[in-house]
Order: C-alpha cells, then sequence, then structure tokens
C-alpha cells in the first residue's frame, strides 16, 4: 500500500469503470445519506475565500466541487482532477453550467500544474486509493501555494466498541446492496476492503506530516466512521 502499485492502479481502474453510472446512488444508500453531511462538514472546515482555487483530487461526481462553490457563491475556481475518464464525465455533466471548473483526468501521483498553482488541495474518499500515498503527498505540496491547505475526507476508524461491531455487521453487508442495485459485488468487496486495509487517524496524520505539511490535525465524525486531516504549507 505504501509503494506504486500497478496491479492496484487497474483495480481501481476497473472498479469506477463499473460502478460510476450508480456512484451517486450507492453513497446515498451506504451511507443513509450522511457522506452529504461529511461533505458540507469538509466544506465548513475549509472556510474557503472569495477567489480561492481548489484543486479536488479523486473529484468523483463532482459534490465537492459543487459544495466548493455555493460557498464562494461561485467566485471561486476549482480544477477537477479524476483518474477515471468515465467518473470524470459523470462530474462534469453534473457540473455542466458551472464555468469555472476545469477538468483533468490524471493521477494524483502525477499532476500536470506549476509549483505553487492552487490555495486549497482537497481529496474526498480517494486517498485510500492512491498508487503511492507518498508521491501523491508530495504533489500536493509542490502544486499548493506557500500558505495553501491540505484536507482530506477519508473513511477511518470507530473509537467505540459498541459502534466498531455494528460498523464492521452493515459492512459485511455491503456487496450484497452492490450486487442489487450495481448488479455486481466485486467493486463493493474492493470498497470494505480498501477501509479496512488503510491507515487510522494517527498514522495518516504522521504521514501527512513526514511529507511536509505542518499543523496537521484530524476531526473525527461520525464516531470515526470518517474522518477529515488537515494541513499547511508554511
Amino acid at each position: 500500500m505504501k509503494n506504486i502499485n500497478q496491479s492496484k492502479k487497474k483495480r481501481v481502474e476497473k472498479v469506477f469503470s463499473e460502478v460510476f453510472n450508480k456512484y451517486d446512488l450507492m453513497n446515498d444508500l451506504m451511507s443513509f445519506g450522511a457522506h452529504r453531511i461529511w461533505k458540507n462538514r469538509l466544506i465548513d472546515w475549509m472556510n474557503p475565500k472569495k477567489n480561492d482555487h481548489l484543486v479536488d483530487i479523486a473529484s468523483g461526481t463532482g459534490d465537492v466541487a459543487k459544495a466548493f462553490l455555493n460557498k464562494t457563491n461561485f467566485s471561486g475556481k476549482v480544477t477537477c482532477v479524476e483518474p477515471n475518464k468515465s467518473m470524470l464525465d459523470a462530474g462534469k455533466k453534473k457540473l455542466k453550467t458551472s464555468n469555472n471548473v476545469k477538468w483533468y483526468c490524471c493521477p494524483a501521483e502525477k499532476l500536470p500544474f506549476k509549483n505553487e498553482t492552487f490555495d486549497i488541495y482537497v481529496v474526498s474518499f480517494g486517498i485510500r486509493n492512491f498508487s503511492n500515498i507518498n508521491l501523491s503527498l508530495k504533489e500536493a505540496k509542490r502544486v499548493l501555494k506557500i500558505g495553501g491547505r491540505i484536507l482530506c475526507l477519508e473513511f477511518s476508524k470507530v473509537n467505540n466498541e459498541i459502534l466498531a461491531e455494528v460498523y464492521k455487521r452493515y459492512s459485511k453487508l455491503i456487496p450484497y446492496i452492490g450486487k442489487y442495485i450495481v448488479g455486481k459485488s466485486d467493486p463493493y468487496e474492493y470498497l470494505v476492503n480498501s477501509i479496512n486495509n488503510f491507515y487510522n487517524q494517527e498514522e495518516l496524520l504522521e504521514i501527512i506530516k513526514l511529507n511536509g505539511f505542518e499543523k496537521v490535525e484530524y476531526r473525527n465524525l461520525s464516531g470515526g466512521i470518517v474522518a477529515i486531516h488537515s494541513g499547511w504549507k508554511i
């Protein structure tokens, strides 16, 4: 997980190519709509200013980009980066009326942008799919302006034993939901495994620090089902 993993890269590409057309629906079903609350909390903590330029990595169908634009009254600019073309096209469709959004189909490990381009770098439910998390975070620091901020919303580790047991049992049902809605269970088996195998809150905090960010902290949401990490390029 910590090194470049070509098999993982291909697996992730296959997963999102299979689920893109039901992606939003499945997110609503799996989280009982909570993913929308989590993303709003992300934007609230981000607190973007007028004319901020956001790079949205693993932008998916554009939920975070849309929330950012609403928060800035459409004065901000967004650059959406999504490695899966089908997902990128779904995002374009959702935000087709927004003129201040640009789209790039490329991986987080190699961004086609100049140094110190963006005010904010955000990745929402995508960092655990990176083929090389350290290389991606180095790229994040490179493209951020001095004083820029990184924010990461990701599934994490539940810190309550009872909730953890309930969550564990529910997670086993997710592939069956995927089979019923999408027609395939494999992508959702990957989802559950990728969450279980990912770093906990403190481990991810240390990785972000080791890649040069400062004032790194996190906030748990829903008892640690997800967490938001924040850091600064100083």
